[in-house]
C-alpha cells in the first residue's frame, strides 16, 4: 500500500461496530432465550470468527448487511470439528469460558499467530471451576471438557485482562454461587456492562471486583453496536496532526474503559469534544469532532504513560507512540509488556517503523521512548501482519515528508477492511 503525505482531513463519517462488544453481544445472543437482532456488527474477520463458532455449535444465526439475527439456543451442540477462531484472542479466550461450562469436549485452533499467543492465563481460572483443559506449552489449539456445573470461584486477575475476565464471568452463568472477579488494575467493562443490559445482574463491589451470582440467563433483545472507538481512533489521529481538519464522527462509543485515548490527546494538546451521549444496552454513545492542530505545551506528566491507564490504551499504545512523536518532549510508555504477545510484538514492531521514519526510538522490557517532535520521512514501512501497525503507520505516512509504502498492510481486514476506503473519503490532499 502506497501512501502521500495529504493537507488535511475533513468530513463527516461514522466507523464500523465495536469488535469487542461485537464479539460479546453475540455470545450473549447465542446463550439467551430468545432471539436477538443486532445492528451495527463489526465487519471485522475477528468478529466473523466468533459468529462461525457460534454456528458450529449450533446456534442459528442470519447475517446481512443491515443486521445480524441470532436464535437464542436451548443449549449448544458438540462440533465434530475444531473451531477455528482465525486470528481472535478474543474468540478464543471468550469462548473458552462458554464451553468451560458444557458438557462435552471443544477443540480450539486458529491461525499461526494466535496458536503462538499465551492461553495459561485463561486455562488456569477455567481450571478451577472445573473444566479439563489440554494445551501445548499453555498454548492452542486447547482441548476442553466441560462441566455444566462449574464451581464458582474467587478469583484475582494476576494480569489486567478483559478477555480472561470476561471468560471467568462466562462460566460462572452456571455455576452455583456467586463468582467474584478481582483485579489489580481496571480493565474494559464491556462484558459486565452487557451482561446487565441482557438480564444477568453483574455487581461491581468497587472499581476492581465483579460478582456474579450463579446460575443465570441471558434474555435476547436488540442491540445497535456503538462505532469502534478503536479504528475511529486513526482517524482522531490523522486529523489533529494536520492544522486545518475539521472532522466529525458520529455514534462512536465512549466508554470510559475505551476511551481514556480521547483523554490522552486533549491533555496533549488536541482539539477534541464529545457530545450528544447517550447509552445503548449501558454502553455510552455519542459524537467525536477533531480540529487539526495543536493548541499548547505538553507537560512531562503528560508525555509517560504507564501504570494503569494502560490497560485502557492497549490497543492504541502504538497509534500513541506516532502521536508522541510529533508532541514537545515525545513520549514514554512503560507497563505495556503485553504489547509484545499481540498479533506481533507490538513494541518492537513499532520501534522499527518509527527509526526507518528518521525518529530516535529507545526500547524497553515492558515499553518504548520516543523523541518528539521529529519531522518524520517518507519510508518503506512493514505491517508485520499485525492490522494495528499498519493503521498507525498509515496515519505516520499521511504527515511524512515524501511518500510511503506499507507491505502488507491487507492485514487491516481482520479488524477495519473499510479502512483504507474510509481513510480516502475524508483526505484533502
Amino acid at each position: 500500500m502506497k501512501l502521500e503525505p495529504v493537507k488535511k482531513i475533513a468530513g463527516r463519517i461514522a466507523v464500523p461496530g465495536d469488535k469487542s462488544i461485537s464479539h460479546r453481544v453475540a455470545l450473549i445472543a447465542g446463550l439467551a432465550m430468545g432471539n436477538s437482532e443486532i445492528s451495527n456488527f463489526s465487519t471485522a474477520l475477528d468478529c466473523g470468527s466468533t459468529l462461525s463458532c457460534l454456528e458450529q455449535l449450533g446456534v442459528r444465526i442470519n447475517r446481512s448487511e443491515e443486521k445480524v439475527r441470532i436464535s437464542g439456543s436451548a443449549g449448544l451442540k458438540p462440533s465434530p470439528a475444531p473451531l477455528d477462531c482465525g486470528n481472535s484472542g478474543s474468540t478464543m479466550r471468550i469462548l473458552s469460558g462458554v464451553l468451560a461450562a458444557e458438557d462435552f469436549i471443544s477443540v480450539l485452533t486458529g491461525d499461526e499467530s494466535l496458536r503462538s499467543r499465551p492461553m495459561g492465563r485463561i486455562i488456569k481460572p477455567l481450571s478451577e471451576m472445573g473444566a479439563t483443559i489440554k494445551s501445548t506449552d499453555g498454548k492452542a489449539p486447547i482441548e476442553i471438557c466441560g462441566n455444566s456445573s462449574p464451581k464458582a470461584i474467587t478469583y484475582e486477575l494476576p494480569v489486567a485482562s478483559a478477555q480472561v475476565k470476561s471468560a471467568i464471568l462466562f462460566a460462572a452463568l452456571k455455576a452455583r454461587g456467586t463468582t467474584r472477579v478481582i483485579e489489580k488494575v481496571k480493565s474494559r467493562d464491556h462484558t459486565e456492562r452487557l451482561f446487565n443490559g441482557f438480564g444477568v445482574n453483574v455487581k461491581s463491589d468497587d472499581d476492581l471486583s465483579v460478582t456474579l451470582d450463579g446460575p443465570a440467563r441471558f434474555t435476547g433483545g436488540s442491540m445497535t453496536v456503538p462505532g469502534d472507538i478503536s479504528s475511529a481512533a486513526y482517524f482522531v489521529a490523522a486529523a489533529a496532526l494536520l492544522p486545518g481538519s475539521n472532522l466529525l464522527i458520529h455514534n462512536v462509543g465512549l466508554n470510559k474503559t475505551r476511551a481514556e485515548y480521547l483523554s490522552v490527546l486533549t491533555s496533549w494538546g488536541f482539539q477534541i469534544s464529545t457530545n450528544g451521549q447517550r447509552d445503548e444496552r449501558n454502553e455510552p454513545v455519542g459524537d467525536v469532532r477533531i480540529i487539526g492542530g495543536v493548541e499548547r505545551g505538553v507537560t512531562s506528566a503528560a508525555r509517560n504513560l504507564k501504570g494503569a491507564s494502560i490497560p485502557s490504551l492497549i490497543d492504541e499504545l502504538p497509534l500513541l507512540a506516532v502521536v508522541g512523536s510529533q508532541i514537545d518532549g515525545g513520549v514514554e510508555i512503560r507497563d505495556a509488556a503485553e504489547l509484545r504477545h499481540k498479533e506481533s510484538d507490538r513494541l518492537a514492531c513499532t520501534a522499527e517503523n518509527l527509526r526507518e521514519m528518521g525518529v530516535e526510538v529507545t526500547e524497553h522490557n515492558d515499553g518504548i521512548t520516543v523523541a518528539g517532535p521529529v519531522r518524520l520521512r517518507g519510508a518503506r514501512l512493514n505491517s508485520f501482519g499485525d492490522h494495528r501497525i499498519a493503521m498507525a503507520f498509515s496515519v505516520a505516512a499521511l504527515i511524512a515528508d515524501g511518500p510511503s509504502e506499507i507491505s502488507g498492510a491487507d492485514c487491516v481486514d481482520i479488524s477495519f477492511p473499510e479502512f483504507f476506503t474510509l481513510l480516502r473519503s475524508v483526505i484533502s490532499a
